[in-house]
């Protein structure tokens, strides 16, 4: 296996994907079945076929992302439903994907029912996008980024694959060939309304706190506007978790069980992770062993998490029953 370089300054965060795989069991290449007629396969090297560019991927299909890693670079998009930056984010990878033509792939993975790789690429907000060049992984973004930062990770991410020899292509199943009439590209996305796009800048540049504050803007000029409601709480979980360890939160919680906002943090850390179930019980459990400010506190964060998540997720409705049935 070919070593990966020092990572680049905007490649940062390695993970360690050992629990999913052991790197030094598993087979050479195997991407695609091998033509009797071609030479022997070299790993990071030549093409294989895939029916796409961009792939869903779970934990129980990981290590083919491993073994594609060995011919291109794979991006990995960790992402959830209910997460407004991933619509904005998915996108823009999927396109940039497109365009580099089989030199790279994206790998599309859902946190929430994918729990071994949020964990293996410690995945504490999402969006959080990574890399795997020649089975080895490298962090290199979370949330979202504009269009151009995400083509410079890209180059990146290139260029550290090409330095371990990882210049394979891959070709799309049954594509079609260039002016057969075929859908040249996705139209372009409507632009956001200011106060969104105000918010989206605000995130780029980590000031979760005036992102806030454009999506709090947006619902008084508009009650109605979904997007804001979702837009603001993620936001503001993204802003109560800045500055904070996922050990420090954890230790708090583990240390004092019925406090009230330690149990909050650590909820906003497991929803920011995909856990949604165990935000869900963590907090629920404590609704009628509150009174006061506290419940109160516990019931807007649920209250919060519902819009973050959407109101007809089968988790989501469960838990409003069992808040309904604690309150009243």
């Amino acid at each position: 296996m070919t070593n990966v370089p020092p990572t680049p300054s905007s490649l940062r965060g390695a993970v360690d994907l050992s629990s999913l795989v052991d790197r030094a069991q598993r087979p050479p290449q195997t991407t695609s079945a091998p033509d009797p007629a071609a030479p022997p396969a070299v790993a990071g090297s030549g093409a294989v076929t895939l029916p796409s560019l961009v792939i869903d991927v779970t934990d129980e299909t990981f290590q083919d992302v491993l073994q594609l890693s060995d011919v291109v670079p794979v991006i990995v998009d960790i992402w959830a439903e209910w997460c407004g930056p991933c619509k904005q984010l998915s996108p823009v990878l999927e396109r940039l994907t497109e365009e580099y033509a089989g030199r790279l792939v994206l790998a599309k993975v859902d946190a929430d029912t994918n729990p071994q790789l949020v964990q293996a690429f410690q995945a504490q907000s999402i969006p959080t996008v990574a890399a795997v060049i020649g089975g080895r992984p490298l962090g290199l973004f979370v949330g979202a980024l504009p269009e151009a930062q995400v083509r410079d990770v890209f180059e990146q991410v290139l260029a550290a694959a090409e330095q371990n020899g990882i210049t394979g292509s891959v070709t799309v199943d049954g594509a079609a060939a260039p002016g057969d009439g075929a859908d040249q590209g996705e139209p372009e996305p409507e632009p956001l309304p200011p106060h969104h796009q105000a918010a989206y800048d605000a995130i780029e540049r980590g000031d979760y706190a005036a992102a806030v504050q454009e999506y709090r803007t947006a619902i008084a000029q508009d009650p109605h506007d979904q997007m804001a409601v979702a837009g603001l709480a993620q936001v503001s979980l993204l802003d109560r978790l800045q500055g904070r360890t996922a050990e420090e939160i954890r230790s708090a919680a583990g240390a004092a069980p019925q406090d009230v906002e330690a149990q909050l943090a650590v909820a906003d850390l497991d929803v920011s992770g995909g856990h949604v179930e165990d935000a869900f019980g963590r907090l629920l459990d404590l609704v009628p062993t509150v009174f006061g400010t506290e419940r109160e506190a516990l019931r807007v964060r649920l209250v919060e998490y519902f819009e973050l998540i959407g109101a007809e997720d089968p988790r989501v409705v469960a838990a409003r029953r069992r808040l309904a049935n604690a309150l009243y």
